[in-house]
């Protein structure tokens, strides 16, 4: 009998285990795969240790404006590959020694959930059934396949088999403009292939600022990759994708696709009929501490399908932790970092100044260029990126930040407190940044708000 049995050992379900193993939780953790779900196998991890490969050869054929010549730059994929089963190697050993640290029983099978016994939660894993006083589940998202004629083809994958690609293909398409789609448009755009990306909305990135996301998008196609928005795709063939714009059919060539429309919480089949979970729009509803409709059930990560980033998963596993322990806590989400790894780099965080005018908040904004930065610039040769702040008119409180440049991943996390602790633009005017960094556009671009 265990105190805490966890379903799902990604970022949510490993993260919640330390967290209980620390406190002393008699925890057991149920993973039918690898430690680490889908962000270190298939999805956060792999395809960043790639898009860095990419960002190296990229600037190794384009760095003469900084006095750099580089002969004969070539790209190994096999060695690129090589190095992302390495990299996730070495972090997935680095979990599991972390769980026995902290003497969590990992059981490596998958886990469906069977009907109660008394106040005990009954998982059946494998040929065992694991017992447990309290439940937390984290069983994360899977990606969604649209139901259109040849979307079960082989050359059409997600982004769990097009991280394990054999080859680079001549001409490469992406169904969707969403976070992993362009983040993978970019990396083969980089080595080599003829990237289209086919969206149905009229924008890419999806939520982000819609001025960030037009920038985004003329970045990109310096890249020469080829945008066709407000499309639907509706058929793919033998090496084409079929889609409709303005009322007509148009083919795009196509050696491999990439469908990336979105993912869906797991949540089928896994006997949560068995606890008469509340499922509302295919993810478990959950309150501000984690907690679901049965008592002694918490959710946490993708399956809850509140914000499918691995950081707010982290997050949530931590909440549902401190609340099985006792320990005040709750979940906020309205100062949670989003980044688009691409080159350049889109870091958000906050009210967008589209989302302020349907929430009716009075809203003043400021924008500055990257250039404005010495260090930007000093390191940075052609490239159009800027930062744009959203502040609150009547507070003054800073309640928006976005970003697109290069390393805006590393520096979006300092306006979370900011806007945690509702700075305002003369508390933020009093900080000081190191200087030359590029963070410091962000200080200067809210002194710039009147």
């Amino acid at each position: 009998m265990y105190d805490l049995v966890i379903l799902g050992g990604g970022p949510a379900g490993y993260l919640a285990a330390e967290r209980a193993g620390e406190a002393g939780l008699n925890t057991a953790l149920i993973e039918k795969g690898h430690l680490g779900g889908v962000c270190l196998n298939e999805g956060c991890v792999p395809s960043k240790t790639i898009l860095y490969s990419s960002k190296l050869y990229s600037q190794a054929r384009h760095s003469e404006a900084f006095g750099v010549s580089v002969r004969d730059a070539s790209f190994d994929l096999q060695k690129v590959m090589a190095r992302k089963e390495k990299v996730v190697g070495m972090l997935r050993k680095g979990i599991a020694s972390t769980l026995k640290k902290k003497k969590v029983t990992v059981v490596g099978a998958e886990g469906v959930i069977l009907p109660r016994t008394d106040n005990t939660f009954r998982i059946q894993a494998g040929t065992e059934v694991v017992e447990g006083k309290k439940l937390l589940i984290c069983t994360g998202s899977e990606a969604i396949r649209i139901p259109i004629p040849g979307a079960d083809r082989p050359d059409v994958y997600t982004n769990r088999e097009i991280l394990s690609v054999d080859h680079i293909p001549e001409r490469f398409v992406v169904i969707g403009g969403g976070v992993i789609g362009l983040e993978i448009a970019n990396f083969f755009a980089e080595v080599g292939s003829r990237v289209t990306v086919i969206e149905l909305l009229p924008a890419i990135g999806g939520p982000v600022d819609i001025e960030i996301a037009s920038a985004l998008r003329k970045e990109m196609e310096k890249k020469e990759i080829e945008f066709k928005l407000d499309s639907k795709v509706v058929e793919i063939g033998e090496k084409s994708v079929v889609y409709e714009a303005e009322g007509k059919r148009e083919t795009a060539a196509a050696d491999i696709v990439l469908m990336s429309v979105g993912r869906r919480p797991v949540t089928r089949r896994l006997g949560f009929e068995n606890l008469n979970l509340f499922i509302d729009r295919g993810a478990i509803r959950v309150d501000e501490r984690g907690r679901t409709n049965v008592p002694g059930v918490w959710a946490a990560g993708d399956v809850n399908g509140m914000s499918m980033l691995a950081h707010t998963a982290y997050r949530e596993g931590e909440v549902c932790i401190n609340d099985i322990l006792g320990k005040k806590d709750r979940m906020r989400y309205d100062a949670v970092p989003g980044v688009i790894y691409t080159h350049p780099e889109v870091a958000t965080i906050g009210y967008t100044q589209q989302d302020a005018a349907e929430k009716g908040i009075p809203v003043t904004t400021a924008k500055l260029p990257m250039s404005y930065s010495g260090r930007y610039l000093a390191e940075n040769e052609g490239g159009r990126g800027f930062c744009k702040v959203v502040v609150n008119s009547e507070t003054r409180a800073l309640i928006g930040v976005h970003m697109i440049g290069s390393i805006c991943s590393e520096m979006i996390y300092g306006t979370a407190p900011m806007i945690e602790n509702e700075l305002r633009v003369e508390d933020v005017a009093e900080l000081v940044f190191p200087h030359p960094t590029v963070s410091e556009i962000i200080k200067d671009t809210i002194r710039q708000v009147k």
